[in-house]
């Protein structure tokens, strides 16, 4: 496969959210988008977490993935920006479950210390989007010799259609999209290079396509996830819905008798510190 990637946007500025301005629901994460851990299982499986390892969960989210691991290794420390998502973390039962910015995690002088076995992150690295090399390096810091950093993210390509939709919204609204949109999708060379820089040997890594089926429609994943896109419009909620609206009934091929679809691209890897 040929792997065109987007720029690095290691000095991109962007306005999604802030820590301090969260914008996360947890509520509308369980309603539109709990298809997200629950499709989590084969990037665990790459983990192959041990009963005797201690793990970082990076971008944890609402902690259903991190549930999973507690079950199987002796501790998991689940990190995320978001104060909302870990506070439902915490309903759900996580037991060690923190606010932290990935961004911050090479400064963070209890958890980057070289004592974690490995670094676990499911759909989460691509909001990583202002510096994801120092992501990477805090991620480095925070492993053992030997220790492993698997993950899957959106990759090049990734709902494509969802995000071309939400550019155009902008721009014929007089917006520079660039400006709201808050994810990075690498391809393979891009985030393989990445990796080996900051002293990983990568083991593996790859694109895999996933047509990936919604919960409810691509209105209510807009909501869940494309919420900085719709920062223009904060004080106009008309003008915000009409945004959402016009941005799925521009795409009636991802629907299939009333069910939604939006074509993911994931990256999955593993990683191991030299």
């Amino acid at each position: 496969m040929v792997d065109t990637t987007i720029s690095l946007p290691v000095t991109a500025t962007t306005t999604a959210p802030a820590a301090n301005e969260d914008k996360w629901s947890s509520q509308m994460y369980s309603k539109h988008a709990s298809f997200v851990p629950a499709l989590g299982a084969p990037v665990v499986q790459l983990l192959a977490p041990q009963t005797h390892e201690r793990i970082l969960d990076l971008g944890a989210g609402d902690g259903i993935l991190t549930l999973d691991l507690e079950k199987q290794c002796q501790s998991v420390v689940a990190i995320d920006a978001s104060a909302d998502m870990i506070e439902a973390a915490r309903r759900n039962g996580c037991r060690d479950a923190q606010v932290v910015d990935g961004h911050d995690l090479v400064d963070h002088v209890e958890l980057a210390n070289g004592q974690f076995d490995a670094v676990f992150s499911s759909a989460a690295l691509h909001w990583m989007k202002k510096d994801p090399v120092r992501v990477i390096q805090g991620v480095h810091k925070c492993l053992k010799p030997g220790g492993r950093f698997v993950a899957e993210c959106g990759g090049y390509m990734n709902v494509a259609e969802v995000r071309t939709g939400l550019h155009w919204a902008l721009k014929k609204r007089g917006y520079n999209p660039e400006e709201y949109d808050p994810w990075f999708f690498p391809g393979v060379q891009t985030y393989r290079k990445m990796l080996e820089e900051q002293g990983f040997r990568v083991e593996s890594i790859e694109l895999i396509p996933r047509l990936t089926k919604l919960n409810t429609d691509v209105a209510g994943w807009i909501d869940t996830f494309g919420f900085s896109f719709l920062k223009p419009f904060e004080g106009d909620k008309e003008e915000r819905k009409k945004v959402i609206d016009e941005v799925q009934a521009n795409l009636p091929f991802s629907e299939d008798d009333g069910v939604w679809h939006i074509m993911y691209q994931r990256l999955r890897f593993k990683a191991i510190k030299a």
